[in-house]
């Protein structure tokens, strides 16, 4: 039996508070209340998702203190409770150990000790409950003042001051039916679901827009965001890959130019025009999403894999993973420990050719493209302003070498 349809809901709380996620309002519920069971509970989890994950996996990296505060949070807000012989804590651990190891109700079963009748009940609930705090911990921070890794260096500070993020799109392998397969089809012809994901660069997902057709394209998807409620705060942008339209809220790469560093370095030489300089900067900029894409994927390897779930559950584990993703991050658990060389064990995997976003804007959104031409004004504005103070500071290098 397979969990069922999942429904979202939000709860309105002090929006600051929420967002730094409740480490201060979880300190104000008494300690008094936690139990050594419950304690032991979330250190035994945690053990379990460091220690069983199989070879070339990475530790998972998730502390007791962060599954014991979120246990906390989702009791006050009454969307979990423990019940006998079973804590919140664990009933989190295992919709964890769920997503970190695509494991199916009969692993879970064996692994936790429990009848798949708990096993299902439990993961319902995990699902509904997470699904439902997702505005509390997907969403722009209240501040949007210029991020110190951009202020603080003199290559993006005077000129991408007022960029507040990354957005990139992935596809996540779905498994349907062969007479409902054809939207879910993509260009590499696996099936599959394409989602946006939007961070800010302390690699914290703000947005995540899912559940759309493989077959789609990622303009297409970002529009569907903007339809569903995505909001640029005014005067703020996002970069976007050569996929999306170029505009003032979401400013691309110049196609026909090098653009990702590995090309220019293959090159061997330093930027010829400002075009180059600007596509440069931009890259180094943009890696924010695609390695806050890749610890989300390193945490949670079901995102590789076409699971077991009906099909409406499998177009909201993604959010369901960025949810996590975001608590974990935001309670200052660690990635630093993931290694460049990691692989998933091709043991729990099937192996799909999944698209890695589209190389480039195909004019089909006509509400965006109406807004192109402010886009690539306001481009050659940074860009212009970028290569005349690069220029001037490499005469100035010259002349005094």
């Amino acid at each position: 039996m397979d969990p069922e349809e999942l429904s979202d809901s939000e709860e309105e709380d002090d929006e600051m508070m929420l967002f730094v996620f409740p480490a201060l309002y979880l300190a104000s519920i008494a300690h008094e209340t936690e139990s050594a069971t419950i304690r032991s509970d979330a250190e035994w989890v945690c053990e379990v998702l460091e220690d069983d994950r199989g070879q070339g996996y990475e530790k998972f990296q998730v502390e007791p203190r962060i599954l014991r505060d979120f246990s906390r949070y989702v009791r006050s807000k009454h969307l979990l409770r423990n019940t006998r012989g079973l804590s919140v804590e664990e009933q989190i651990g295992m919709f964890i150990y769920m997503l970190s190891r695509n494991a199916n109700f009969e692993k879970l079963s064996a692994r936790f000790e429990r009848s798949r009748e708990t096993i299902h009940r439990h993961i319902k609930a995990c699902f509904d409950a997470i699904i439902s705090v997702k505005g509390d911990f997907v969403k722009h921070p209240p501040s949007t003042e210029t991020h110190w890794k951009i202020s603080s260096d003199p290559c993006y500070g005077p000129y991408f001051e007022n960029c507040i993020g990354a957005i990139d799109g992935i596809h996540v392998p779905v498994t349907i039916s062969d007479r409902e397969a054809a939207p879910y089809r993509n260009r590499e012809g696996s099936l599959t679901q394409n989602m946006m994901l939007a961070c800010d660069f302390d690699l914290n997902f703000v947005h995540v827009s899912h559940g759309h057709e493989g077959s789609v394209s990622d303009a297409a998807v970002l529009y569907s965001a903007i339809e569903s409620g995505f909001q640029v705060p005014g005067g703020k942008y996002y970069l976007v890959d050569r996929g999306y339209p170029n505009t003032a809220c979401f400013l691309a790469p110049y196609s026909g130019v090098p653009y990702h560093t590995e090309e220019q370095e293959q090159r061997n030489c330093q930027p010829g025009d400002y075009k180059e300089l600007f596509n440069l900067r931009h890259a180094h900029l943009l890696n924010h999403i695609r390695h806050a894409i890749r610890i989300l994927k390193m945490r949670f390897p079901i995102l590789n894999v076409a699971t077991f779930y009906r099909f409406e559950t499998q177009l909201k584990i993604p959010a369901a993973a960025v949810v996590l993703h975001n608590i974990i991050q935001r309670q200052g658990g660690d990635h630093g420990g993931f290694s460049s060389n990691w692989t998933i064990p091709v043991s729990t995997r099937k192996t799909v050719a999944l698209p890695s976003g589209d190389d480039v804007y195909g004019n089909d959104v006509a509400a965006l493209n109406s807004q192109c031409d402010a886009g690539n004004a306001f481009r050659d504005g940074i860009a212009e302003k970028m290569w005349a103070d690069y220029v001037r500071n490499r005469w100035t290098i010259g002349e005094e070498t």
